[in-house]
This record gives C-alpha cells, sequence and structure tokens, in this order.
C-alpha cells in the first residue's frame, strides 16, 4: 500500500478541498446505487456548516489523493446537541457541555482500499492528541451495518483500519476498542434515526 501521510487542515484549507473530502464521503459510504449525486451534495451542506462551528479541527490522511479524514467541533454550550438525548443526561455532561468543554467527533470515514491498516485510529488519535476538550462525544447510527459516519459522528473505519465487509454495529465494537463508552442514546421521532452515544477523555 502507498505510504499514508497525516496532516492537519485549517478552516481555509478545509473549505477548499471540500470536493476531494466529499469524494472520500461517496466511496466510504458505498450508499444505494444511483444515490451517489444525493448522498455527496448532502455531505457537502453539512461539511459547509460544520466548518463554521466552534473549535473545528480536521485531520486528513494523504496518499497522492485524500484517503481518509477525521473531523470535530465543540458541542454548542446549549446543549440542542442532546434535545433527543433518551432519559436523563448525567449532571456532568450537561456542565461539560454548558461550559464549552465537550467536542464532538462529526466524521471519521477512510476509503475501502486503505482499511486495515490503522488509519482511521491514526486520525482519531492525532485530530484528539491536542484537544483543550474535557469530554469527546460521537454517536454511531445503527442502521448503516458497515458502520461509516455521518454529521452525526459515527465511527467508520472498523477501529484502527479492520474495515471492509464489517458485521452490523461493528462500529460500537470500534469506539468499544478504542476506550470509549456507551453513554445512551439519541432517539430523534423518526425510529430509524436511533443512534447510540459513546463517550471518552481526550487523547493526551
Amino acid at each position: 500500500m502507498t505510504e499514508v501521510y497525516l496532516r492537519r487542515l485549517s478552516r481555509w484549507q478545509a473549505e477548499q478541498q471540500r470536493a476531494a473530502v466529499a469524494d472520500v464521503h461517496v466511496t466510504a459510504y458505498r450508499g444505494a446505487a444511483g444515490a451517489e449525486y444525493r448522498d455527496r451534495q448532502g455531505f457537502l451542506d453539512r461539511f459547509e456548516q460544520h466548518v463554521q462551528r466552534l473549535g473545528f479541527d480536521m485531520m486528513v490522511a494523504d496518499a497522492g489523493g485524500l484517503v481518509g479524514c477525521a473531523y470535530g467541533f465543540q458541542v454548542e454550550r446549549t446543549g440542542e446537541w442532546w434535545s433527543d438525548f433518551r432519559g436523563e443526561l448525567p449532571t456532568d455532561i450537561e456542565e461539560l457541555t454548558a461550559s464549552g468543554r465537550t467536542f464532538l467527533l462529526a466524521e471519521l470515514m477512510v476509503l475501502p482500499a486503505h482499511r486495515r491498516h490503522g488509519v482511521a485510529t491514526l486520525l482519531g488519535e492525532r485530530l484528539l492528541a491536542r484537544l483543550e476538550a474535557d469530554l469527546v462525544v460521537a454517536a454511531v447510527d445503527l442502521e448503516r451495518p458497515d458502520g461509516e459516519g455521518s454529521d452525526a459522528g459515527e465511527v467508520g473505519d472498523g477501529g484502527g483500519g479492520d474495515g471492509g465487509s464489517r458485521p452490523p454495529n461493528a462500529a460500537q465494537e470500534t469506539v468499544r476498542a478504542w476506550g470509549w463508552s456507551k453513554l445512551g442514546l439519541l432517539a430523534p421521532h423518526s425510529p430509524s434515526a436511533v443512534r447510540e452515544v459513546w463517550v471518552r477523555k481526550p487523547l493526551r
């Protein structure tokens, strides 16, 4: 496999490379045939909003072209992200969110050809290594059997590159292997949109 280099992008650089990032998204997610344009445009719309979020940070993996990326941003102090949390949100989570000390891992994706080589783990470690946040959160979409991610923070490379053909709920096994803990569920009105919330302390 071609050697992979990791680099951090500024907000401006991320905006400049949005088309290449969208290409990675479409390929990594392997959506339904004929849905590529819709999936790509939907991602671009979300990415345009995410890049402007407070605390936005992004790492990409490059091997003569982008082969993966990880990015995230600060969870809004208002706690809106938790509005669909099922049950009572722990007090410490509320306090960390209100104080601006919670970071959302919004996206982690790697092209199929570069999985099983630890690229996702390196992306995640480098992204979280310099965080000033006291808590990192991610939401795993239970409806994606391949474990790929979306704007909600799903993890998409099979735990350090153990990607490829994965059984359902592989993303849960990924974040568990990374030392994350399951907090609960985000359950909006649509049953198909239920996601698991996982949390962890940043890597220092």
